[in-house]
């Protein structure tokens, strides 16, 4: 299927891996021009050239750790001409309350939470300015089902779902779109590190991580892929008609 994405500019953040990385692909191959951010120049440089290379698109690159108080400023003066726009920033920590303290879930807030919402703001103005644009937030489906053992991460991604729904309900009268995408178990780096927070809460032992895996649907964590075809069509003309809503990618655990 054409998405109609060919020489569309995307600006994707905490792209230098996991799911980012499969988004700055699977756009990269519809003909995006791309603006990459996060925190580490070598990764994103990486990326950037074989992307470049494989699919002949625009690749620019924004080191950045968009905590700091300056740098969603300076990431918008840059990439601010995007036509879409994917918040995936994100590393909220596993733990109940009594183990994430106040310094860490602050420090998770302001860029899953914050992050997204300072960017989302700056960029809608830039796109109502053109009347036309696509907001994708990849927020997570620990909003929709609570996990104790991730407290900081459940209520972070519940705050991310309703106010993607609050903007996208009215933002068709702007010419933008804004649309969510909850991830369930995804196989990254990230979620091996969740697994063993939640196998040292239940069985005393990280180690045992594995046996959590083995529990999901199919026996497997969805793939980053599957996550980014997903965000790929949404960003598209293809769902032109689709706003205010989050789609969830969990292989059925929250409707159980």
């Amino acid at each position: 299927m054409d998405l109609h994405l060919k020489n569309r500019r995307a600006l994707v953040t905490g792209a230098s891996y996991g799911i980012g990385a499969a988004i700055a692909e699977v756009l990269a191959e519809e003909g995006c021009d791309l603006h990459l951010t996060a925190r580490s120049k070598s990764t994103l440089d990486e990326l950037a050239q074989g992307l470049h290379r494989k699919h002949g698109v625009d690749v620019q690159i924004h080191p950045a750790d968009l905590r700091e108080p300056d740098a969603i400023a300076t990431l918008v003066e840059a990439a601010g001409e995007a036509d879409i726009l994917v918040n995936n920033a994100g590393d909220i920590p596993g733990g109940s309350v009594d183990v994430v303290d106040e310094e860490k879930w602050r420090h998770a807030w302001e860029l899953k939470v914050f992050g997204y919402i300072n960017l989302t703001r700056a960029m809608y103005a830039r796109m109502k300015e053109r009347g036309h644009g696509v907001i994708v937030n990849n927020i997570g489906a620990s909003g929709e089902r609570f996990d104790f053992n991730y407290i900081a991460g459940s209520s972070g991604n519940a705050s991310l779902m309703a106010f993607t729904r609050a903007l996208g309900s009215r933002s068709l009268g702007d010419g933008i779109r804004v649309v969510g995408v909850n991830p369930g178990p995804v196989e990254t780096d990230r979620i091996v590190q969740l697994m063993k927070s939640q196998a040292k809460a239940r069985f005393g032992d990280e180690d045992r991580y594995r046996e959590l895996l083995g529990s999901f649907p199919l026996g497997r964590p969805a793939a980053t892929r599957e996550i980014a075809d997903l965000i790929a069509f949404l960003a598209s003309d293809r769902s032109a008609y689709t706003t205010g809503v989050i789609f969830t990618v969990d292989g059925g655990i929250s409707a159980a």
